[in-house]
């Protein structure tokens, strides 16, 4: 089985649209750049709430993927996914600030100012705001999924959740987040399903879902389940575009390269990339 789900992602990876005009096209990187509105941030703000940019030059109306690193909401640095440059679409990495310096739900809101930036900035560069997907993995999963089910984040910075054209976690917990839990004096094996779970705010019209995860059995506590059992109650709940794939053979670290080639083919399912006289014939 292990085998069979690699060639199967690397034929995904064939059967992804592709122009003539992606390979040549140049891209550009804008770095740390301050994604918060405060006049007067905090230092742990300007350290944390940074995003790098990374954009295509030369085409317009591209997609946008928001990334967000993963880390336990403890640890991790923003960066831009190799497998994701030179595929005709932009990137904004961005990081966060941390717990135990900062408490839930800093982080969650500064993933949604992230993700309000880039509606408000990525036309200027090119791209178009119907074609923003917001993705990470691990902690960013979960930070992606809360963003995209629980509307009042993106409420509080103008936007609608349901504007995001798609949403991708990867390995992201589905019950409230297990540092979360930690920071009220709850031990890791206590699931928690409140008003800080995505699962919590399951509804039919959020934005399509691509659930991405490792192999059950090799997989973080419970991160396999949760996402199935996600999956099932946005099915029930009637959502008539949500997926699951479960990556055989990886484990949770592992899956994020595999995991890419799903979300490229999961965009270019929505927004098919434009046919060239070459791919016409």
């Amino acid at each position: 089985m292990f085998h069979l789900l690699r060639i199967c992602v690397f034929v995904l990876a064939l059967c992804i649209p592709s122009s003539k005009g992606h390979s040549e096209t140049t891209y550009r990187t804008e770095e740390k750049i301050f994604y918060r509105t405060e006049k007067s941030p905090s230092s742990e703000m300007q350290d944390r709430c940074l995003l790098d940019l990374y954009v295509p030059q030369g085409i317009k109306d591209f997609p946008t993927v928001v990334w967000f690193h993963g880390g336990g909401l403890k640890n991790g640095e923003r960066f831009i996914p190799q497998e994701l440059k030179n595929q005709g679409l932009a990137v904004v990495a961005a990081g966060y600030r941390l717990s135990p310096k900062s408490k839930c739900p800093a982080y969650i809101e500064d993933a949604a100012s992230a993700v309000a930036w880039t509606f408000a900035n990525i036309e200027k560069y090119g791209g178009s705001k119907k074609k923003i997907f917001v993705s990470g993995h691990s902690a960013g999963g979960y930070l992606a999924s809360m963003l995209g089910l629980d509307k009042r984040w993106l409420n509080a910075q103008g936007v609608d959740a349901n504007q995001i054209a798609g949403l991708i976690p990867y390995s992201g917990q589905c019950i409230t987040h297990f540092t979360i839990r930690e920071e009220r004096g709850i031990r890791d094996t206590q699931p928690i399903i409140d008003e800080m779970a995505p699962l919590f705010h399951v509804r039919n019209d959020a934005p399509p879902i691509l659930i991405i995860t490792g192999d059950r059995d090799q997989e973080l506590l419970g991160r396999y389940e949760e996402s199935a059992y996600f999956w099932r109650m946005l099915k029930l709940v009637g959502h008539p575009s949500v997926e699951i794939d479960e990556l055989q053979g990886f484990d949770h670290g592992t899956m994020q390269k595999p995991g890419h080639e799903l979300l490229l083919n999961f965009i270019r399912k929505i927004f098919p990339a434009p046919k060239t006289q070459e791919n016409k014939k």
